[in-house]
């Protein structure tokens, strides 16, 4: 069976997560790192030498990073499921799910961090405000693109979908001022209608 590693908590062991279910992949998820410790142990570092989470092992099989995790799934499980059909929208999908670790990431993080695990007395205001500012303006980005289509890469939920996805519910959810963005509001929507969305990641923020 597919091992996880990694909180439950953890937006990047969220997405894979997610997707197992999507797929139907049965997995043990094996609970490290956070209030869990030991991903800085070595039977965890010779797995995963960055001590991140999350980490799979299929079959003797390990790899680590959550996207290319993802990737992995749906290519060795998918039977087509997830993977758009076209080489043009496959690397739209691509191209969404490397833009939320560089582009978006750093400031939902930031305001993820600040406001869900710093009490209120800890919080840097300035920073939170300033992630938060920038998190808009990427979310206006994903708003104007979902002009054309249901989702990010086309009118089918794919992989492309899943990295922004588990922030979509982070985003909706944090006490924080959101710009009107209707069409990510939608599709957020159309997210939350998947059971496999509604077990893995419309769960309490920790």
């Amino acid at each position: 069976m597919l091992k996880v590693w990694g909180r439950k908590d953890s937006s990047n062991v969220q997405k894979v997560v997610w997707c197992c279910d999507e797929l139907g992949v049965p997995f043990e998820r094996i609970n490290i790192a956070g209030a869990f410790g030991k991903n800085r142990e070595k039977p965890y570092l010779d797995l995963n030498p960055n001590g991140l989470i999350p980490t799979i092992e299929d079959e003797g099989f390990v790899l680590w990073e959550s996207n290319s995790i993802v990737r992995y799934l749906i290519e060795k499980h998918g039977n087509g499921r997830l993977l758009p059909t076209t080489m043009e929208a496959r690397a739209s999908a691509n191209r969404w799910m490397d833009w939320q670790l560089t582009a978006m990431n750093p400031f939902m993080v930031t305001v993820y961090l600040e406001l869900i695990r710093k009490s209120e007395g800890e919080r840097d205001l300035v920073a939170i405000e300033r992630a938060r500012h920038q998190a808009a303006e990427k979310w206006e980005m994903v708003d104007h693109t979902l002009r054309e289509s249901s989702y990010l890469a086309g009118d089918t939920f794919s992989m492309g979908d899943i990295p922004l996805g588990v922030w979509a519910h982070r985003w909706f959810n944090l006490s924080i001022h959101r710009p009107q963005l209707p069409r990510v509001e939608q599709w957020y929507k159309r997210l939350c209608e998947r059971p496999a969305y509604q077990k893995n990641i419309m769960t309490p923020l920790t």
